[in-house]
This record gives C-alpha cells, sequence and structure tokens, in this order.
C-alpha cells in the first residue's frame, strides 16, 4: 500500500474506461458485494486492488465494531483473481487457505490493498515448469486511516498448469474407480 493509508486517500490515480467497468462489476458481484467492502481502486495493468471496508449496519457486529467475517471475506478474492488475470487461462488458481489475526477493533473504515508483480508472475511461470503445483503465501493488513493495523489476513493460493491439473484429477478419478 502507500506509504500510509492517508496517502493511499489521497491518492487518486487515473482510471482508464476499462478498469472502471471492472471495478463497476466486481462491487455489483453478489458474493463480493455481501461483504460490505468496494473495490475503490483497480490498477490499468490488472496488478493492484485497493479495498476499503466501512463500518456500517451491514458490517458492524454486536459490540458496534467491524465484524471479522466482513474483513475477511472483503480480502478473500483479492490475490486469487491478481494471480488468475496475471496468469491467463492456462493455468488454475484457487483459494487453498486463510486465517485472520485480529489485532485490534476496527472502529471506522478499514483499508487495504493487494499487489502482485510482474516479476513475481515470471517467477511463478518458471517454477510451474518443473513443479505440478505452488502454494503461495500473501498477507494483507487492514489499517484505518492513521495507518493503524487492526487486522492481517493470512491467505494460502494453489496454483498449477491446467494441463498437470487435469492429469492429476484424471489419475485420481481412475485410482478410485
Amino acid at each position: 500500500m502507500s506509504s500510509t493509508p492517508s496517502a493511499f486517500l489521497a491518492e487518486r490515480p487515473r482510471e482508464s474506461p476499462r478498469t472502471w467497468f471492472r471495478r463497476l462489476r466486481f462491487n455489483l458481484f453478489p458474493a463480493f458485494r455481501g461483504t460490505g467492502a468496494k473495490v475503490v481502486y483497480i490498477a490499468e495493468d490488472l496488478r493492484t486492488i485497493r479495498i476499503k471496508l466501512p463500518l456500517n449496519w451491514r458490517t458492524r457486529n454486536i459490540h458496534g465494531t467491524l465484524f471479522g467475517g466482513a474483513m475477511y471475506a472483503a480480502t478473500d478474492p483479492l490475490y486469487a483473481i491478481l494471480i488468475k488475470v496475471g496468469l491467463g487461462r492456462g493455468y488454475i488458481v484457487w483459494d487453498k487457505a486463510g486465517t485472520i489475526r485480529y489485532r485490534k477493533p476496527g472502529r471506522g473504515t478499514l483499508y487495504a490493498e493487494c499487489s502482485i508483480s510482474e516479476a513475481e508472475l515470471a517467477d511463478l511461470r518458471m517454477r510451474l515448469e518443473t513443479e505440478p503445483s505452488v502454494d503461495l503465501d500473501y498477507e494483507i493488513p487492514l489499517v484505518d486511516a492513521a495507518g493503524v493495523v487492526h487486522a492481517v489476513v493470512m491467505k494460502t493460493i494453489y496454483v498449477a498448469r491446467k494441463d498437470s491439473y487435469l492429469r492429476k484429477v484424471e489419475q485420481e478419478s481412475h485410482g478410485s474407480g
């Protein structure tokens, strides 16, 4: 993320009609919309996504703070989407595992940013030439406007070349029959 969430809030990167439309579709997708979060930015190269999660009637728990499930759900698909879009059609990308570590109650809007570089994608492609699958671990801090971390979501993303994955599934189905 930017050096501070305040900078994140002040930065209004230029958005193309294409990324504006993608952001709109993402925000209208029922599963994501139900989290109460909003995608506020998608980079033109589709390597960065920024979200905000406001504290409101939809995201508030019985203690008047942000519901932990909303925090987790708001960040859940982000890295899987960035990797899938970055790699393209020849790959299988799934969320494999996730946990959340709460540090402070969310008493206001929280923000998160996920990014993946072209170098990371190139390294992943190279690894998948020799490995059948790769598990990638990411941390996503949820921070307030002052930069205070309220929770950290840890995600494990499973990635495989589609041809390797399909061979594995076929072998498993023949072995169980």
